[in-house]
């Protein structure tokens, strides 16, 4: 049987007892695992003042994640736009091409990564950071890097150092605003769904394919899918393991920020009735099992979807577990 492509995103994860340095080094021994089992897009994700996650600044991440892996390709999912300037960013990713050719994916979203103060400090006074300017600053990165049809959003800037090949640039999104702007500007769609609680993939699905406005490098849409997985020897041990995704997915949700605790730490938490409600609508990991288990549900998702491609999340304490997670559906999916 013939599988889509699958990739891996990753947050940088900190974990109780440990710090930011060892969630780093962490997640670039996945990166190094993801490549060896022939996964084939390695992301990671712009988050900002959350003690549970060290991917601050994915263009500095992605530069010591590609230059420990030889053959998969590295990105953001995804640089957050309204956080930067768009010269900025277009620099960034065009050094980062020129020193990992035909390696480098730009993902780029509209969320901020963080609450609203944070974003504000991230972009100080400046009444050019919005997210209702993130049409206009999208074209201005794809004219710095390269895209003929948005050049004249560039003006006379040009991203340097001129690289000999172009990142690839996809649109990130849980809505279906994401998918009608990736339609209408012929990019690839990475659609969140591994985080879009009341998921409406269906319809942004829709409104992306039937909108979709043929470009130079991508004559037919292309979407790639998220989902949220943890695959164990058996269902039971699975299901412990994401046990902290479960408590960090409550702590989003109710300000209680921390570092990732151990599923030991995760059995024990005395939960009030309130947070055990909560919990029943944020499942953390969504694919939770055996590896046949994640396998058939992950082929019930591209079934779904249609998807081209998939990409997995996978909130877990210890970087070893993730490992070991992937090499079990990589063998099974037949990378």
């Amino acid at each position: 049987m013939t599988r889509v492509p699958l990739s891996v995103l990753d947050l940088a994860t900190v974990r109780e007892g440990h710090g930011s340095g060892d969630a780093l080094r962490g997640t670039i021994e996945i990166a190094k695992a993801a490549d060896e089992l022939g996964y084939a897009r390695f992301w990671v994700a712009e988050h900002h003042n959350m003690p549970a996650v060290a991917s601050t600044n994915p263009p500095v991440l992605i530069g010591a994640v590609a230059a420990q892996t030889g053959r998969i390709k590295v990105g953001s999912g995804g640089v957050m736009l309204p956080n930067h300037m768009p010269f900025v960013v277009a620099e960034q990713f065009a050094l980062l091409e020129a020193l990992y050719p035909g390696r480098v994916d730009l993902g780029i979203g509209r969320a901020p990564g963080t609450d609203q103060a944070t974003a504000a400090a991230l972009r100080g006074v400046s009444p050019y950071l919005t997210v209702e300017q993130f049409p206009e600053h999208l074209q201005t990165v794809l004219g710095l890097l390269g895209d003929g049809r948005a050049a004249g959003k560039a003006g006379r800037l040009h991203a340097t150092p001129a690289p000999e090949s172009y990142p690839e640039v996809w649109i990130l999104g849980s809505s279906t605003y994401g998918a009608q702007l990736a339609a209408t500007l012929g990019l690839p769609f990475c659609y969140a769904y591994h985080f879009a609680i009341a998921s409406d993939v269906d319809s942004a699905l829709r409104l992306y394919r039937s909108g979709f406005q043929p470009s130079e490098r991508f004559p037919e849409p292309h979407v790639m899918v998220s989902a949220s997985v943890i695959a164990a020897e058996t269902t039971e041990e699975a299901r412990y393991l994401a046990g902290p995704s479960r408590i960090m997915a409550l702590s989003l949700r109710t300000g209680r920020l921390g570092p990732i605790v151990s599923p030991e730490a995760a059995a024990e938490r005395q939960l009030s009735d309130l947070d055990l409600q909560m919990l029943d609508s944020l499942p953390g990991t969504q694919y939770a099992g055996t590896v046949d288990e994640v396998v058939a549900g992950l082929d019930a998702l591209v079934e779904r979807t249609g998807a081209n491609e998939l990409i997995l999340a996978g909130t877990v304490y210890d970087p070893a577990t993730r490992r070991d997670s992937l090499a079990r559906i990589a063998k099974a999916w037949g990378l």
